[in-house]
């Protein structure tokens, strides 16, 4: 199966397209979506890497336990749009071998391709963590990533602590998001998956 941005991918290379001065990056503010249970120490570490960065602001993240309950899942992903991303300009998802079964990853990277009134859609691209060892397979990321890579939205890159790199990406995605529509049709989880992959063609 052809994919997206494959070329993009290489464990353990830090050198795309790193090479930008950090003085010239545009500011972003970015959202992180991510495994809470598995992966914060990925999260804080992320976080952490721009700290002395005014170039990048890392938005709070958003808990499912703040989302009412009672909210039907276009709801929630509408809240979390207007709630937590609000002004963010980026989500980066944070791919281990679990992330793509979270619904909270699916609702937060639905939310931040949505156009509303408060905020526009935010660009997209994803980052592989160390603790995905699987070499790439399409299936065991998220679907709604998935799909925008195909359609040429998103972009995967190596896990790095190099935050002129990460910066660059940021800055490159938002290029693409001004360019090209991302595909948000992927139907919505209402709860987390099981198993070793989603199946293509789920939509």
């Amino acid at each position: 199966m052809h994919y997206a941005a494959a070329e993009t991918y290489s464990k353990g290379s830090t050198s795309m397209n790193a090479s930008e001065p950090a003085d010239q990056i545009p500011r972003h503010k970015v959202f992180v979506s991510y495994h809470h249970e598995r992966d914060q120490q990925y999260r804080d570490a992320f976080e952490r890497m721009f700290a002395d960065m005014g170039e990048i602001q890392i938005a709070k993240s958003a808990q499912i336990d703040d989302i009412d309950p009672d909210l039907d899942v276009e709801a929630a992903r509408q809240n979390i749009r207007d709630e937590f991303l609000r002004d963010s300009t980026a989500t980066v998802v944070l791919i281990g071998p679990e992330t793509w079964k979270q619904k909270s990853v699916d609702w937060e990277i639905g939310s931040s391709l949505r156009n509303t009134e408060s905020s526009p859609r935010s660009a997209l691209l994803g980052m592989f963590l160390p603790t995905y060892d699987s070499g790439y397979f399409p299936y065991t990321i998220p679907p709604r990533l998935y799909y925008n890579l195909e359609c040429g939205f998103a972009k995967l890159y190596p896990w790095t602590e190099s935050p002129t790199a990460v910066a660059n990406w940021i800055r490159n995605a938002c290029i693409r998001r001004e360019k090209i529509d991302p595909d948000n049709a992927f139907p919505s989880f209402k709860i987390n998956r099981t198993g070793h992959r989603w199946h293509y063609g789920a939509r």
